[in-house]
């Protein structure tokens, strides 16, 4: 690990006065940032120390919605009251990913913010375009069982590991941004950036930004919502393919539907396309699966992953099942 200088950031001012210094770090919870540190992946200079911040509440915005901190941790996210009964599929996924006590350090910022899991990102003796751009992507022609299908360019396949993000983006959240000179609101749509030639950046936070809050819009009466996350092993491991559904019903009609998927995307990937075959259509088996087509139909297989486009759609299909037979 290389030396770097510890700063403790008191309130969020002192914390973005901190982080506007070239090669800074903020740092939660740890439970990604300190991993890469110790293999050589991440290298800041100076590592900001932000647990202190009042970032930590979770509550109602004055239209219903919710406000999330960014210092929230996974755990105390997960077993909210509020997010159990209006917000289920977040709470869900949350609990699918990693272990009780990553969960108990890790926070909402620090979640959205986590890297790829790809084996030759997290090991410095393989050419990654992530890590250095320009230097070639390793995985491509490599072991690539667990990469991405969709959103991926020839400079990189690495899959978004998030199950927290994969429920929020079908809950449609926006994130809150704060910098040195603004802050701003982005949907959590364009928050994520696709590799194409620029793997190495995969948000649009600024340098210098740092997240303070999710927000969660108001979910109307009678929402329904649902994620089912597939995997080799039953509890702290990654999606191979994980799907998150949220919808209203009419009797047996889907009025709205709102679909994300997860370990099968370079970012946590929102399905327009499947939305579109659903919206205002009968709950049925075939336009499930029609539904599941529309998602996967610009999936891009390596020689590993293929069997990736056929776990999505049973995994969709089988989430679009439990969530429009619920009462």
């Amino acid at each position: 690990m290389q030396a770097f200088q510890y700063k403790k950031a008191n309130n969020v001012d002192s914390a973005i006065g901190a982080g506007s210094t070239a090669g800074m770090k903020f740092v939660a919870g740890g439970t990604t940032l300190v991993d890469l540190m110790k293999l050589n992946v991440e290298r800041p200079t100076t590592v900001v120390d932000i647990n202190s911040l009042p970032l930590t509440k979770i509550e109602r915005t004055s239209d219903g919605g919710l406000k999330i901190g960014a210092i929230v941790r996974n755990s105390d996210l997960a077993h909210d009251a509020m997010v159990q009964k209006e917000y289920p599929v977040l709470s869900q996924a949350l609990l699918s990913g990693a272990s009780p006590q990553l969960r108990n350090m890790a926070t909402t910022g620090g979640n959205l913010l986590q890297r790829t899991r790809c084996y030759y990102f997290r090991d410095t003796a393989y050419p990654c375009n992530k890590r250095k751009p320009g230097s070639g992507c390793s995985a491509i022609d490599g072991f690539n069982r667990i990469h991405a299908i969709l959103g991926t360019s020839e400079h990189c396949i690495a899959t978004n590991p998030s199950d927290m993000a994969v429920a929020m983006m079908a809950l449609e959240a926006t994130v809150q941004l704060r910098g040195p000179k603004a802050e701003r609101t982005v949907a959590l749509k364009d928050f994520y950036l696709v590799p194409g030639s620029t793997p190495n950046l995969e948000t649009v936070i600024a340098p210098g930004e740092l997240i303070t809050s999710v927000t969660l819009p108001r979910v109307a009466d009678g929402t329904r919502s649902y994620y089912l996350k597939r995997r080799d092993r039953a509890s702290y491991e990654f999606a191979l393919a994980s799907a998150a559904v949220v919808a209203q019903m009419q009797g047996r009609r889907v009025q709205r539907v709102r679909i994300a998927l997860g370990g099968v995307g370079t970012k946590p990937w929102r399905s327009t396309e499947a939305e579109n075959v659903l919206q205002g259509r009968d709950a049925s088996e075939q336009n499930f699966n029609n539904a599941a087509e529309a998602a996967l139909q610009g999936a891009k297989v390596t020689h590993d992953n293929a069997f990736k486009v056929v776990l999505a759609k049973r995994t969709l299909v089988r989430a679009l099942k439990v969530v429009t037979e619920a009462s």
